[in-house]
């Protein structure tokens, strides 16, 4: 089980933001909290918690960010990325989005997909309500 969320991680540095308002936002997270190694991260939901350091609330909601120790603080690809190697049956995933060519091209995909994202946080409050 993953760590409560006002609990700092001191494990492996790793604390991921993310906004739990997002129906979408909060199930792929949930996905995140159930895996094996999640107890050694810290999850934060951002539409509930203070921002990271540095960040506004409203850059903070705008785009996914995860803290490491060795990385300091990142966002989009590169910090889903980050997140993944954080978990072992992920790792495989980060290794392969760690390449070049494909970070740079998840990274397109991310801000490509970031001004569709209401609608998409829209669908998915709809669907989740009628399951």
């Amino acid at each position: 089980m993953a760590k409560p969320e006002s609990q700092p991680d001191s494990e492996n540095g790793v604390t991921v933001y993310y906004d739990g308002s997002c129906p979408l936002c909060a199930r792929e997270i949930g996905l995140y909290k159930g895996s094996v190694g999640s107890e050694a991260i810290r999850f934060c939901d951002i539409s509930r918690n203070a921002p990271p350091e540095g960040l506004t609330r409203e850059q903070a909601m705008a785009r996914f960010h995860v803290a490491t120790g060795e990385q300091g603080l990142t966002s989009g690809a590169r910090a889903f990325i980050a997140l993944w190697l954080s978990l072992p049956r992920w790792r495989w995933l980060g290794r392969i989005a760690s390449v070049p060519p494909l970070t740079w091209i998840l990274e397109g995909a991310y801000r490509a997909i970031l001004p569709i994202r209401p609608a998409f946080q829209w669908l998915a409050r709809k669907a989740f309500r009628e399951t």
